[in-house]
């Protein structure tokens, strides 16, 4: 059998940044868990906003290929559990990672349902509540249940050394880590005695202009 993986996206345009500091503490708990995983980078390479086209709607994924979009997806839709982790500017998650995410899951996300899901952030000093809550949106909007862990997953620090300084954010992180690793085992235990929930076709689209 084949070990559970899960996905943690880099959302940070520096690769060994603070946000990585942060990832790589939720994935020690997951390794010793006997779980996989792998950070996906996004980098500094420009990432295009959604163009509205519906092209994904008819294809099942982005009709652009010139970015990591349609490779996310897949990614996404072969593990078992997704961590996206954001630095904070002005107040938000990262504006490439955001034009990622809103054609990812616009195109893929009916893929990523009861996947266990989490949003880390990281952050000089404010705006990490108001990212956090940006990031978990993705989640609630697809059916992926949403992990949890003993506070705000937030780490503090303009450095990588100085976020391995905040023994708060980075316990947060190691527990969110395990608490991940405990739900993907757990919804694997009761794959075939409990039945995934019974999905409604979609309803027509209630509009508050007519």
């Amino acid at each position: 059998m084949n070990k559970p993986s899960v996905l943690l996206i880099n959302g940070s345009p520096h690769r060994n940044g603070c946000t990585y500091t942060a990832l790589t503490e939720v994935a020690g708990p997951l390794h010793a868990q006997r779980i996989n995983t792998r950070i996906f980078q996004l980098g500094k390479k420009p990432v295009r906003g959604c163009t509205a086209c519906r092209y994904c709607k008819t294809h099942g994924h982005c009709a652009f290929n010139d970015d990591t979009v349609n490779e996310v997806i897949a990614l996404i839709t072969a593990a078992d559990g997704l961590v996206i982790g954001s630095p904070v500017h002005y107040a938000s998650p990262n504006g490439a990672l955001l034009a990622l995410l809103d054609r990812v899951f616009y195109a893929g996300g009916g893929h990523f349902a009861y996947k266990p899901a989490a949003a880390v952030v990281s952050c000089r000093r404010g705006g990490g509540t108001a990212s956090f809550d940006v990031l978990n949106k993705y989640f609630t909007i697809s059916q992926m249940p949403v992990v949890s862990s003993q506070y705000w997953n937030i780490v503090h620090g303009n450095t990588p050394d100085e976020v391995r300084q905040d023994a708060e954010g980075l316990q947060i992180m190691r527990t969110l880590g395990r608490n991940m690793a405990w739900l993907i085992k757990s919804l694997a235990a009761a794959r075939d005695t409990v039945p995934l929930p019974v999905t409604e076709p979609v309803a027509q689209r209630t509009n508050f202009i007519r």
